[in-house]
C-alpha cells in the first residue's frame, strides 16, 4: 500500500531540476534589479485583429485541457509559444529576459518545495499509518471512516495543496478499501471534494489561492495603487477559512444523500494486523522531517509580520525542502527531486507566460472593461454586491468547466484592474475572496474542473477503477452548488453588509456553524447497518 511518487518517472529532476530551480530562483530577481531593457519592455502598438486572435488562442488553449487532446502542460507550453510569436510578428516582442520575470517565482518556488517536503514524508509510512488510524477511529462504520478521511483530507489539502494531498490519500484509499471489501470510488470521490473544499482555506491549499496570493502579495502589489491592500498568508485564513467550515457540514450532508450505499455499512477487521502492516517505516526521518514542516508552517504564519523581500512563502518553502533534504538525504536528493511533480511546475510557467503575453495583447484589459462594465451599471450602493456575485458565481461555473488555475490566472489581473478603478472605489480583498471562493469550490462542479479531480481518476483508472465524467458529475455538482450558497450568504455578511459593530457577522456566522452542527447531529444516520462483514 505504499505510495510511490516516482517509481514511474524519468529521473527528470536528477539533472534538469537544479538548473530549473536556479534559474527561476535567481534570474527573475537579478532582470528586476537591473537597469537592463529586458525588465521594462513596453509591448508595441495592438493592430486591430490582436484582440480577436489572444481571444482564439486562449480558447484554444482551454480546448485542448478541456478535451484532454494533449497534456495540460503542453497546452500551456504551446500556447505561451503561440503568443510569444504573435507578439514577435506585431512588432518588437519580449526577450527572453523578459520571459522570465513573467514567471510568479513565488507560485513556482511555493510548489517545488511542498513537493520536496511531501515526498520526504510520504516516505516515513506517515499517510499509510494515518489512514489505519482513521479506520481505528471510525470503529467499523463505513460512513464514519468517509467522514473522519473527508476531515483528515481536508486538513491535508489546507496545509500541503490538494493535488498534492490526492497524490499521496488516494493510493492509500485504494488499498484500505480492498482490504474492506468496498467501492473506493465513492470514497474517492468524497475525499477530493473536501480536499477542494479544504484547500481553499489556506493561500497554499489550491492552486487558484497559490496564484492569487502570489499576484497579490506585498511584493507584487509594491509601488502600485494597491500597495496596501495586498494580501498575506494569514488573511486567508482569516477571510475564507470560516466560509469553508460553514460549507463542510451541508457537504457532509448532501454527500451522504447522494452516495448512500457507498458510504454506509460495517466493516471489521483486525486493527492489530493493520497496524503491523502499514506502520510508520522510519521513525527518525519522521521525527527530523516533522520538526523542519513544523518549522515551516510556524514560519507561513509569521511571515505576513515581516515585510522583507526574501521572506516569502515561496523561499519559506524552498528553503524549508533545503532543510529537510539536508537532515534526512543529504548524499541521494536524486529520488525526492524524481518525485517532483515537475509536469505540474511547467504548466505554471507556460501558463503564467501565456497569461502575461494576452495580456500585453489587451485580452485582459478587455474582460476587466466588460466586468467593469456591468458593475457599473448597477446603482452605486449596489456594486459591492454585484461584483461579489459577479466573481462567486462566473467564477465558479466557469471553474466547473474550465479548469480552475488557467481561469484563476486569467481574472487575477482583471480583479485588480477593478480594484484600481476609482470611479467604482471597490476594495481589492472581498474582490479576491469571492475569486477564491468561485474557483475553489467550482472546481468540484466536474472532473476537469480541478487539477485535484484529474490527479485523482488518474490514480484510479490505474488501479481498476475508472471515473466516468457524468459519475463524478452525479457528486460534484451538486455538492458546488450546495457550497456556493452557503458561501454565497456568508460572502454578503462579511463583506457586503454595513454592520454598526464589526464583532456581528463573526457573531451570526458563528451562530450558523453552531445551529448546522445540531442539525447535522440529529438528523444524520443513526446506525448503519445495511452491509457488515466480519474477518
Amino acid at each position: 500500500m505504499g505510495v510511490e511518487l516516482g517509481a514511474n518517472r524519468v529521473p527528470f529532476g536528477r539533472w534538469i531540476a537544479p538548473s530549473i530551480l536556479a534559474g527561476i530562483a535567481l534570474v527573475p530577481t537579478v532582470l528586476a534589479g537591473s537597469n537592463s531593457p529586458q525588465g521594462v519592455w513596453q509591448p508595441p502598438e495592438m493592430p486591430s485583429w490582436a484582440l480577436m486572435v489572444s481571444v482564439a488562442i486562449l480558447l484554444g488553449v482551454y480546448t485542448l485541457i478541456v478535451f484532454e487532446w494533449v497534456h495540460r502542460a503542453l497546452a500551456a507550453a504551446l500556447g505561451a509559444v503561440l503568443v510569444v510569436c504573435v507578439l514577435h510578428y506585431i512588432g518588437d516582442g519580449p526577450s527572453l529576459g523578459t520571459l522570465v520575470t513573467w514567471i510568479d517565482e513565488e507560485t513556482v518556488g511555493l510548489l517545488l518545495g511542498m513537493m520536496i517536503m511531501v515526498s520526504i514524508l510520504s516516505e516515513t509510512g506517515l499517510f499509510q499509518w494515518a489512514a489505519v488510524k482513521c479506520y481505528a477511529l471510525s470503529g467499523g462504520s463505513v460512513w464514519r471512516l468517509v467522514v473522519i478521511l473527508c476531515v483528515v483530507t481536508a486538513v491535508f489539502s489546507a496545509f500541503l495543496d490538494n493535488v498534492t494531498t490526492m497524490l499521496l490519500i488516494a493510493p492509500v484509499t485504494i488499498s484500505l478499501a480492498k482490504v474492506l471489501r468496498l467501492d473506493p470510488i465513492p470514497i474517492l470521490l468524497s475525499e477530493v471534494m473536501f480536499s477542494n473544499i479544504g484547500g481553499a482555506a489556506t493561500q497554499i491549499g489550491d492552486p487558484p489561492n497559490i496564484i492569487i496570493g502570489a499576484q497579490l502579495s506585498p511584493s507584487a502589489l509594491a509601488g502600485g495603487p494597491l500597495e496596501d491592500q495586498a494580501i498575506v498568508f494569514t488573511d486567508f485564513i482569516i477571510n475564507i477559512g470560516p466560509g469553508v467550515l460553514l460549507a463542510f457540514l451541508p457537504g457532509l450532508w448532501l454527500l451522504h444523500k447522494i452516495e448512500r450505499e457507498g458510504v454506509t455499512g460495517q466493516r471489521y477487521r483486525s486493527i492489530e494486523m493493520l497496524q503491523e502492516r502499514y506502520k510508520i517505516k522510519d521513525h527518525d526521518m519522521l521525527k527530523r522531517s516533522g520538526f523542519v514542516f513544523a518549522i515551516v508552517l510556524i514560519a507561513f504564519f509569521i511571515h505576513s509580520a515581516f515585510h522583507h523581500p526574501l521572506f516569502t512563502v515561496a523561499t519559506i518553502a524552498l528553503g524549508g525542502s533545503v532543510l529537510m533534504l539536508l537532515v534526512t538525504h543529504p548524499h541521494r536528493i536524486e529520488e525526492r527531486l524524481d518525485d517532483v511533480e515537475w509536469t505540474t511546475l511547467i504548466f505554471f510557467i507556460g501558463l503564467f507566460i501565456l497569461i502575461h503575453g494576452l495580456e500585453a495583447m489587451g485580452l485582459i484589459d478587455a474582460i476587466g472593461d466588460f466586468v467593469t462594465g456591468i458593475i457599473k451599471s448597477a446603482p452605486e450602493d449596489m456594486r459591492l454586491m454585484t461584483a461579489v456575485l459577479l466573481l462567486l458565481w462566473v467564477s465558479a461555473f466557469a471553474s466547473a468547466f474550465i479548469d480552475n488555475i488557467p481561469y484563476t490566472a486569467t481574472m487575477v489581473p482583471v480583479v485588480i484592474g477593478i480594484a484600481s478603478d476609482p470611479e467604482l472605489g471597490l476594495a481589492l480583498a472581498p474582490l479576491a475572496w469571492a475569486l477564491s471562493f468561485g474557483a475553489c469550490l467550482g472546481g468540484n462542479g466536474t472532473i476537469i474542473g480541478a487539477s485535484a479531480n484529474v490527479v485523482t481518476a488518474g490514480i484510479a483508472e490505474d488501479a481498476g477503477y475508472p471515473i466516468s465524467f457524468n459519475r463524478f458529475f452525479k457528486v460534484g455538482f451538486p455538492m458546488m452548488l450546495v457550497t456556493m450558497v452557503v458561501v454565497t450568504a456568508y460572502s454578503m455578511v462579511m463583506y457586503v453588509v454595513e454592520w454598526s459593530n464589526p464583532i456581528y457577522p463573526w457573531i451570526i456566522c458563528l451562530v450558523a456553524f453552531i445551529l448546522m452542527l445540531i442539525v447535522g447531529l440529529k438528523a444524520g444516520p443513526k446506525s448503519d447497518v445495511t452491509r457488515v462483514e466480519e474477518e
